[in-house]
């Protein structure tokens, strides 16, 4: 990797938490085993056991998820400006699939690592309460674009509350809203000629209008914590464009809870902006698949495990 190469770091979100994430760096690199730490303090919370041991059940509950997730990538950043001498200023950008976006702001420096852990585990927690278990749902509708989803989504009125929440990639699609809409949704797909459609395994109905109260409560807690000018834009899921400005972060972040991750135009626009090479941060491989299938042509690697980050470094 050229020093003078344009590339994107991306991080991300809920559902590539596995357990043993993280372990392997923390066992190679003490920078990484003190960033899980930092953030075990910050929560007053053994998370790093949880991540490296399990159980699953426990892991992949949202409120700790989340902050795992936030931790395992920004190890990885750690131990590039420890050990490599890397400094996130000399990306072209930075960006994260939902939860991914506070990871991306931590990285870029908006937040410090304890107030970013802080603001996730109440993500998470803000985001689990908002409707009751059973009551939402979330579904992956494959083979369809986003003008046949939305029609999909809008043909479910009577039955609930049913949006786009992902436009993850050419041909994958997710909805959410009311359990009974988003079934709806699946069987309306089918008859669009949907190749299938699968119901995914959540707790809530994420980046719909049903998160509001969610979105209220991350607005008084992202008011409590300071935020300062990120050192790369970052690329906002709400408007798939670089933001700069700390007041308007905060409101797009607001906004996040409620409104459609634009991943597919977020991919574009680093194509726009002749960016090189995309770089997942942290655990899995989704968005790097995900950027893979907007482009094929498009370089895109995943860096999470202590022989992938030992080898991103010798590239830079």
């Amino acid at each position: 990797m050229r020093l003078s190469m344009k590339r994107a770091f991306v991080f991300p979100g809920q559902g590539s938490q596995q357990p043993g994430m993280g372990r392997d760096l923390a066992e190679a690199f003490t920078p990484a085993r003190l960033l899980f730490e930092e953030v075990d303090d910050a929560l007053s919370q053994h998370l790093s056991r949880l991540m490296f041991e399990g159980p699953e059940s426990d892991l992949t509950l949202t409120e700790n998820a989340q902050p795992a997730l936030l931790a395992a990538s920004l190890a990885v950043i750690r131990v590039l400006e420890a050990e490599a001498g890397f400094d996130v200023a000399a990306l072209g950008y930075v960006a994260g699939h939902s939860l991914g976006e506070y990871s991306a702001h931590a990285a870029a420096g908006t937040f410090s690592v304890a107030d970013a852990a802080r603001q996730v585990k109440q993500r998470g927690q803000a985001m689990q309460k908002a409707v009751p278990v059973g009551e939402g749902a979330m579904a992956a509708l494959l083979g369809l674009d986003i003008e046949a989803a939305r029609e999909v989504a809008e043909g479910t009125h009577g039955f609930g509350v049913c949006v786009v929440a992902n436009d993850n990639c050419p041909g994958q699609i997710v909805v959410s809203g009311d359990t009974a809409a988003v079934e709806k949704a699946v069987a309306l797909a089918a008859e669009r000629g949907a190749r299938r459609s699968i119901m995914l395994p959540v707790s809530a109905p994420f980046h719909c209008p049903l998160m509001a109260p969610a979105a209220e409560l991350m607005e008084t807690a992202l008011a409590e914590v300071s935020l300062t000018e990120p050192r790369v834009p970052v690329v906002a899921n709400v408007t798939a464009a670089p933001v700069l400005d700390p007041r308007e972060i905060r409101e797009l972040l607001v906004e996040q809870v409620i409104r459609m991750v634009r991943w597919r135009e977020t991919v574009l626009f680093f194509k726009s902006r002749e960016v090189e090479e995309v770089v997942e941060i942290g655990s899995g491989r989704v968005l790097a698949g995900l950027v893979k299938r907007v482009d094929r042509e498009f370089p895109a690697i995943s860096v999470g495990t202590a022989a992938e980050t030992e080898a991103l470094m010798k590239r830079l």
